[in-house]
C-alpha cells in the first residue's frame, strides 16, 4: 500500500510541474482583434507583446526549473504549488503575438525585430 501511495504522489508531483515556455501552445486569438490597426500601430503592439512574452517566458522557465529542483529534492513542485506557473499567461501572450504577426503579414507590413533586454542581438 505504501508503494502505491508513493507512486501516486510521485506521479502527481511530476504531472503538476510547470512546462517550459517553448512547450506551451498559444491560445487562438482571432486576427480580427487587431484587424483595424495600421502598420505602425501593429508594430508597436507587436513589440509590446513580444516584450511581455519574453518577461513571462522567463518567469515560466524559472518556475519549471524551480519545480524540477523541488521534485528532485523534496518531491513537490514548489513553483507550481505556490503560484509560480505562468502557463496561461504564456499561452495568451503567444496567441496575441501570432495574431498581430498574421495581421502584419496580411497587410504587407514589416515585422519589427525584437531585442532581448541587455542584448544587441534580435530575440528569436
Amino acid at each position: 500500500m505504501k508503494k502505491i501511495l508513493t507512486l501516486l504522489v510521485a506521479g502527481l508531483a511530476v504531472t503538476a510541474c510547470a512546462k517550459r515556455p517553448d512547450a506551451i501552445v498559444p491560445v487562438d486569438v482571432p486576427m480580427a482583434a487587431y484587424g483595424n490597426m495600421d502598420c505602425q500601430s501593429l508594430a508597436q503592439e507587436y513589440l509590446k507583446e513580444q516584450t511581455a512574452l519574453l518577461a513571462v517566458s522567463k518567469q515560466q522557465n524559472d518556475a519549471a526549473t524551480g519545480d524540477a529542483f523541488g521534485v528532485f529534492l523534496i518531491g513537490v513542485p514548489m513553483s507550481s504549488t505556490f503560484g509560480g506557473d505562468k502557463e496561461g499567461q504564456v499561452a495568451v501572450t503567444k496567441g496575441k503575438v501570432n495574431a498581430i504577426e498574421a495581421n502584419l503579414r496580411r497587410k504587407g507590413c514589416n515585422i519589427p525585430a525584437v531585442t532581448k533586454p541587455g542584448s544587441k542581438k534580435p530575440a528569436n
